[in-house]
Parts: structure tokens; sequence; C-alpha cells
């Protein structure tokens, strides 16, 4: 078994214990591309089987969320894993709804963000969350990431928070974004939950749960419908067709004279589908065989 499956992950478990679960269900390899805090729920993609040697594919991905900012109070962590480390009366003018709004679309755009201590972030071979358990101290590198859109979806004053969706790139994280709009609002704030809706092409309406894999596992046709193929996964890119003549030293590493464009191609073999392989000055060379 091989391809892509896309999970809508549950609340209160790791990305690694998903790919436990699918691994002990469907009796195959399988790995993530990009892990959601357990608090967190949506799109997971896992590759299974082949289909793990393609992540490298897959993780320059833009995501879209959904997140609920709790207004007032702020915590070690900047979501609701962490301390609260302080408290505040949060203004009733603060929830004017064109007020918020342009205070949300003052973060479109290219932004320098500096990620949440409680991050798995690495320096100097350790984890920023290893720090921050140990009360250490660390210099933060900044990051630049870029929010695409960003929409309120509702106000609660009587809760103090506020839910809004946000497309993003790589790398964004959300819980630092949600302290930012708190500040922006005057005031403090965590990010209470989020719901990932899309990881690149993946959506978390063609998601599946861990229990319907365990419930389907042995129905080809359901398997066949949910699973995403390798092939379709490079579907956007250009084909080549590699004869019986050049085949085998293909396969061997040499590299092929073409005559089209640099890029990344999906590579047949008397029109069998075999792997993806790169164009580089006119050569074709060997990525990824299946």
């Amino acid at each position: 078994m091989e391809g892509i499956i896309i999970v809508n992950k549950s609340k209160g478990c790791t990305s690694n214990d998903v790919v436990n679960k699918v691994k002990h269900i469907l009796k195959c390899k399988v790995g993530h591309t990009g892990t959601l805090d357990p608090n967190a729920t949506g799109v997971l993609p896992l590759l299974l089987g082949k289909g793990t040697k393609f992540s490298k594919y897959l993780i320059n991905h833009d995501k879209k969320y959904c997140a609920t900012l709790q207004l007032g109070v702020k915590t070690t962590t900047a979501d609701i894993e962490g301390k609260i480390i302080e408290e505040q009366n949060v203004d009733g003018s603060i929830y004017n709804e064109l007020n918020i709004q342009k205070a949300l679309k003052k973060f479109i755009g290219k932004n320098i963000q500096t990620p949440p201590i409680y991050s798995a972030i690495k320096i100097n071979g350790k984890k920023l969350y290893e720090y921050a358990r140990k009360g250490e101290d660390v210099e933060i590198p900044v990051r630049e990431i870029e929010i695409y859109n960003i929409d309120l979806i509702s106000i609660d004053k009587e809760t103090n928070q506020i839910v809004f969706e946000v497309e993003c790139s790589k790398g964004t994280y959300i819980r630092a974004l949600c302290e930012d709009i708190a500040s922006s609002l005057g005031t403090i704030g965590f990010m209470k939950e989020l719901n990932r809706l899309v990881v690149g092409s993946f959506k978390i309406e063609d998601s599946v749960s861990t229990e319907e894999i365990e419930q389907y596992k042995d129905d080809k046709n359901w398997l066949r419908n949910h699973i995403i193929t390798l092939e379709r996964l490079l579907i956007d890119s250009q084909e080549i067709n590699i004869g019986n003549e050049k085949i085998d030293k293909y396969l061997n590493g040499v590299n092929i004279s073409v005559n089209v464009s640099d890029g990344i191609y999906r590579i047949y073999n008397n029109g069998t589908f075999i792997g993806s392989g790169f164009v580089k000055n006119n050569f074709l060379k060997r990525d990824i065989v299946l």
C-alpha cells in the first residue's frame, strides 16, 4: 500500500500517535510531513509505503487554519497547554467588529515573526522547548512569514473569544500570530483552539478519521477512493516517457539527454508510472523510483 491519505487529526493526540495508529491498522510504513500540536485538529497528510519518499514534495506547502483567540489571558506556551502568567480585563470597546477586522487585515503580507519559545525549532542542536523547560535563556531567531488572507469569523463578548481564518505560508506560528493580534487590539491573548483546514491541495473535506481507516481497512474500493496515488500527487508536473532502450541506464543513475525545460517530471516507462525525475540543462536525472 502506497500513496497519501489525509487524516483529520482529533484533539488530544500527537501527530506521531496518529502515524503509529495508522501504521498498525494498514500494516505499512507511514510518515507525516508536518506536526500538529496535541490540542490542534485538522488536516494531517500521511505518506504510506513508498510514498514516504515523496515527503520533500510536501514540506513547503501553504496552510489554512481556523483559530480561536482567547483575549485577556497570557500563557507560557501561547496556547491552552501552558500555565497562565497574566490576566487582564478586556475593554468592551475592543469588540467593535470593524476595529477587529481592521486589526486583522494589518497582518496581511510579509511579516517578521518571532516563534514561541515552546516550539520544536532547533538552536545549537537543542529544541527551543528544551531551553524553556530548563529556564535557560536562548536567542530566538526571527523568520519571515507571509499572511495571504485573514478573515473574522465570529466574536463572543461573553467568553472574550475571537474566531478567525488565516491563509499563510509554511513556518507561520498561529500561536505567535494570536499573541500579536491581541497586542494589536490593546490586550493580551493566547490560542485556545486551532483547526487546520488546508495543507497545499489537501483539504479537510477530503480527510478521514483514524476510526474510518480502521473500519474500512479491508474495503479496496474505499481505500482506492481515499488514498491519493503518487502519480496523482505529481499531476501538475509534465511527464517524460522513457523507452526500453534507455530505461536501464536511467534506473542505474545515468543522466539522460532530453530537450525539455528544467523542473520536476513524472517519469514513465512505456506508459507505466515509475516515479519522479528532474531536468537541468537538458539532462534528466533520476530522483525517486518506485
